[in-house]
């Protein structure tokens, strides 16, 4: 068995040096570290604390394989929109080309990864229309788009403590949607409810591709100051 990544691996190195991994040994996870990345999952915010999360831990080679031809046909459509979007602005072409063949490796690969995740949540229940104050009853389509508009918020971060524990056990993980368009198939090939959605597919494993640096378009490109537009200076 491979050994877990660098003990001791700090916060920000971890955040800095997580990259997208996208290749994986088929070398098996011990369920100790896979219980692992699952508590650091759990120790995440989510909105009223109401923890409405779960996971599917799929290792099931046939359950795999089945996951991975979804997965492609979902990412047929991912490699048209692409395609059609073209190379943007930040990166070079050489760089989105090398973005294309790790997605479509990927593409044809997920089903090979030695464990798959699958984030999801229950939907929020909202009180009774006549159970509220006549001002908020008044708004409750309002409200119910709300809470749905923000259902990610209490995901998403559990979703990131997976790829921070996976980076500092040595394990290499991305996350990654496509398989929400034929979201369906997931649910019935894995038995999930109905009420309950997914949020993302994260294949996990001993990494084949080195981890970090991350190169992202910096601070002063995407921060505004106190008001739109207004540019962001720093040292």
């Amino acid at each position: 068995m491979p050994a877990p990544g660098p003990p001791n691996i700090g916060l920000f190195e971890a955040i800095y040096s997580a990259r997208s991994i996208r290749r994986l040994k088929p070398d098996p996870v011990p369920e100790e570290l896979i219980t692992r990345i699952l508590d650091a999952a759990i120790r995440a915010p989510s909105g009223g604390n109401a923890q409405s999360w779960a996971f599917v831990v799929v290792r099931h080679p046939d359950l795999r394989r089945q996951l991975g031809v979804i997965y492609r046909k979902a990412s047929d459509i991912a490699e048209a929109i692409y395609a059609a979007r073209g190379c943007p602005a930040h990166l070079s072409e050489r760089q989105y080309a090398r973005f294309m063949a790790a997605g479509r490796y990927l593409w044809d690969h997920m089903g090979e990864a030695p464990v798959l995740i699958v984030p999801c949540s229950h939907r929020a229940t909202l009180p009774a229309r006549d159970a509220l104050p006549a001002r908020i009853a008044a708004e409750w389509e309002s409200e119910a788009a709300y809470a749905e508009h923000i259902r990610g918020a209490s995901i998403y971060p559990a979703v990131q403590n997976i790829i921070l524990a996976c980076r500092g056990l040595g394990l290499g993980t991305v996350i990654t949607t496509n398989h929400i368009r034929c979201e369906g198939e997931v649910k019935a090939l894995l038995g999930i409810p109905e009420e309950v959605s997914t949020w993302a597919l994260m294949p996990i494993g001993w990494p084949v591709d080195k981890f970090g640096p991350l190169v992202r378009r910096p601070p002063n490109e995407v921060v505004h100051a106190d008001r739109w537009g207004a540019a962001w200076s720093y040292n």
